[in-house]
C-alpha cells in the first residue's frame, strides 16, 4: 500500500497507550519504532521526586532528545512510528510545569526560546494519532504498568495535562489528525480493538497518498 516513507506519530497523555499502540502498529505494518527515552533519562526519578528542581533539565532533556529523533525520522528514507512528539513538549507539559509554579519563569522562557528555534528545523508528522482518555483510564494503565517512578503522579497533574492536550489538538493544523477514544478499549487484548484502529488508519492513510 505504501508509496513513500512517512512519518506517523501517537500523542497523548501518560498511561493513554502510546507505547503500546505504537509498538502493535510496528509490528502490523513492519514499521520502524521511535519511541520515548524514558529508562535511560537521567531526570525522571528526581523529577517526580521535586518537580520544581527538576523540571528545566527533564523538559529539556526531552526537547534535546525528540528533536534529533524528529532529524533522524526525516533522515532515514524509512516510515517511522514515533511515540510522542516534540511539540507536546513545548505545548502541554513546559507551560503546564509553569502554570502549576513548579518551573520557575525564566527557565521556562528559555525553554520557549530553544522550543522557537528548533520548530523552524523539524518537518511535522505526516500522519499524528491522538489517543483521547478519560483520568480515570490514565490511573488505571499506570497502575497497570507499575513503574515505580509514576507511583506521585498526582491526579491534579494528570487533569491538568489532559485540559491542555484538549486545547493543543483542538487548534491542531501542522498536519493530518486521528483522534481515537480509547476509553474502554484494550488493542493489546483484544484483536477487535486493534483492528478497529487499524481500519482508521488505512482511511487516513489512503487520504494521505
Amino acid at each position: 500500500m505504501e508509496t513513500k516513507s512517512m512519518h506517523i506519530a501517537v500523542a497523548g497523555n501518560i498511561g493513554s497507550g502510546k507505547t503500546t499502540l505504537a509498538e502493535l502498529l510496528s509490528a502490523h505494518y513492519g514499521w520502524e519504532a521511535h519511541y520515548e527515552d524514558v529508562e535511560d533519562n537521567p531526570y525522571l526519578n528526581d523529577f517526580y521526586e521535586d518537580m520544581l528542581r527538576w523540571s528545566f533539565n527533564l523538559q529539556v532533556f526531552f526537547l534535546n532528545s525528540r528533536f534529533n529523533q524528529v532529524l533522524d525520522i526525516r533522515k532515514s528514507g524509512k516510515t517511522i512510528i514515533q511515540d510522542r512528539t516534540i511539540y507536546e513538549d513545548a505545548n502541554i507539559f513546559a507551560p503546564n510545569l509553569h502554570d502549576m509554579g513548579l518551573m520557575h519563569t525564566r527557565d521556562f522562557e528559555n525553554y520557549s526560546r530553544l522550543f522557537a528555534l528548533m520548530s523552524t528545523m523539524v518537518v511535522p508528522p505526516d500522519l499524528l494519532i491522538f489517543l483521547r482518555a478519560s483520568v480515570p483510564t490514565l490511573v488505571n494503565n499506570i497502575q497497570k504498568r507499575g513503574r515505580e517512578y509514576e507511583n506521585s503522579i498526582r491526579i491534579d497533574y494528570l487533569t491538568r495535562l489532559n485540559e491542555r492536550y484538549e486545547q493543543w489538538i483542538s487548534g491542531y493544523k501542522l498536519g493530518n489528525l486521528l483522534i481515537i477514544d480509547v476509553n474502554g478499549l484494550d488493542f493489546k487484548a483484544n484483536p477487535k480493538d486493534l483492528n478497529n484502529i487499524i481500519d482508521r488508519i488505512e482511511a487516513q492513510m489512503h487520504g494521505i497518498f
